[in-house]
């Protein structure tokens, strides 16, 4: 698969990517379809040292739900650090928008 098709499991670069025409992800083979889930009750490692958070991301390579960039911990992007896994979607509601670390583009779902 080229880096700028759509994956199996339905993610795309968003056209602009958040950056210059011609951005890609090569990185969309990492997404699994079910991973994370919008009821996952929280950040994980937040909800154990009984912290809050402001918005939350679950890994869509494993599923593990980490708070964004915006809360204190930032425990999607450590999780990305510490894992490798670069992809990482939205939980809110409403928003239907993923995020590759290691190539720096959003992504969203193919549409259907």
């Amino acid at each position: 698969m080229a880096p700028h098709e759509a994956s199996e499991h339905g993610w795309i670069v968003a056209e602009d990517g958040g950056r210059p025409e011609g951005r890609i992800c090569a990185h969309l083979e990492h997404a699994v379809s079910e991973a994370g889930s919008a009821d996952a009750g929280g950040c994980a490692e937040c909800l154990a040292q009984g912290t809050s958070w402001v918005h939350l991301r679950a890994c869509l390579t494993c599923g593990h739900v980490g708070c964004c960039d915006s809360s204190r911990g930032r425990h999607a992007t450590a999780h990305y650090e510490l894992s490798g896994h670069p992809l990482a979607r939205s939980l809110e509601a409403g928003e239907t928008w993923a995020w590759c670390y290691s190539d720096e583009v959003f992504l969203r779902p193919v549409p259907r």
